[in-house]
């Protein structure tokens, strides 16, 4: 690219940026979920596994609010066309006629799909998980992780439309020597998720919220992450705001003595994606914790791993376990308004995954497949 073409991509784009800022700066309705006549769940199996364990996710799905569907305040719709085949058939990460089905939904559970890498056998299209993100504003991705004979209960804030994923397919390669990414942080954004942070601390009786960055490198990006973080601390006396980087707490995640004061952390989008992996695994691996997507109109609910195609090319697709999923139903209803029936479910998990442990699921053929696995779990909800 000459120099001139240069200037005016990065002009294009940072015009664009400063477009998307200013209707996040104006668009301050909140979907309240309680004053909804009916709450519409849209449901999106999703590639390779996912399928499979979205099928078994409804099942509990409808156990639990049966009563709520029977009475016309919960509906459940399939969302079809987000599949790898689809969006390449249409070269589009969301096919713009599943993207308006998906709009017509309060929230979404969403199974994993195919993220086409460069060498692979498909195009490289952008990801489906970040164009939702952004096409349907849900700045902030929550995970909950818990391990009590740990003593952990960590819940992360991680940034979800900016940082260095929002322009991920817009970087530049200059000649064959030099290539330039980017990396993008407003005010506007920050402060949302900063706040939504502080307000869970606040709600959840937790005393200490962790930023993690590597400002004293990434000075200005992650650097105004701190400033912002600094300031909206002052407006929650009693809560601690503490600062730590991200390749030491990578290195130290599992260290007592450096994760003991840990319980609320806010992270910027690559580091969030990073750290919240190496936690899961820490805590029995990828499927340990469901994922929930937040915007202040719609919500995408989410297993946190990939579409195992190994499991499905070798035939062992059945016996995928649905666990991050089922957490992640776990946190679509406590999100619209349905804590009890979250904390039936968590139970029911805790006793199938970690204290009964009656049938075993591991992936493999000799063990219990998801539908059995979910079968135990039926069981034991109240």
């Amino acid at each position: 690219m000459k120099i001139d073409e240069i200037k005016d991509h990065f002009g294009d784009m940072i015009e664009e940026q400063l477009k998307r800022i200013k209707q996040i700066e104006e668009d301050k309705e909140i979907t309240d979920y309680s004053k909804l006549d009916k709450i519409v769940i849209g449901i999106i199996p999703g590639d390779g596994i996912g399928p499979i364990i979205s099928r078994q996710a409804l099942r509990v799905i409808n156990q639990l609010l049966r009563e709520e569907i029977q009475n016309n305040k919960i509906e459940i719709r399939q969302i079809e066309g987000l599949t790898i085949e689809n969006r390449v058939e249409k070269m589009q990460s969301v096919p713009t006629e599943v993207f308006e089905e998906i709009k017509k939904c309060h929230v979404l559970l969403k199974g994993p799909t195919v993220t086409p890498s460069l060498g692979d056998k498909y195009p490289n299209l952008p990801s489906a998980n970040s164009a939702l993100r952004r096409g349907l504003d849900l700045f902030c991705q929550v995970r909950r992780i818990e391990a009590p004979d740990k003593g952990i209960d960590w819940t992360f804030f991680r940034e979800n439309v900016e940082g260095e994923y929002v322009l991920g397919s817009k970087g530049l390669q200059v000649d064959d020597i030099l290539a330039v990414d980017f990396k993008i942080l407003s005010r506007a954004n920050a402060e949302r998720l900063a706040r939504a942070a502080f307000e869970f601390a606040k709600k959840n009786g937790k005393t200490v919220v962790t930023v993690i960055t590597k400002g004293n490198v990434i000075k200005a990006t992650d650097g105004n992450l701190i400033k912002i973080c600094q300031e909206v601390a002052k407006e929650y006396p009693g809560i601690e705001l503490q600062g730590r980087y991200v390749d030491v707490t990578s290195a130290k995640l599992r260290v007592p003595e450096f994760n003991k004061n840990f319980q609320v952390l806010i992270l910027p989008n690559l580091y969030g994606d990073i750290v919240t992996d190496i936690a899961v695994e820490y805590l029995g691996g990828i499927g340990a914790a469901g994922a929930a997507n937040l915007g202040n109109k719609k919500a995408i609910f989410e297993a946190t791993h990939g579409t195992a195609p190994f499991l499905v090319e070798n035939g062992r697709g059945d016996y995928a376990s649905p666990t991050s999923l089922l957490k992640a139903v776990g946190l679509m209803l406590s999100h619209i308004g349905f804590p009890d029936k979250a904390k039936s479910l968590s139970e029911a998990l805790d006793i199938c995954g970690r204290k009964e442990r009656k049938i075993v699921i591991t992936s493999e053929v000799k063990d219990a497949s998801a539908k059995e696995y979910t079968d135990y779990i039926l069981g034991k909800l109240l």
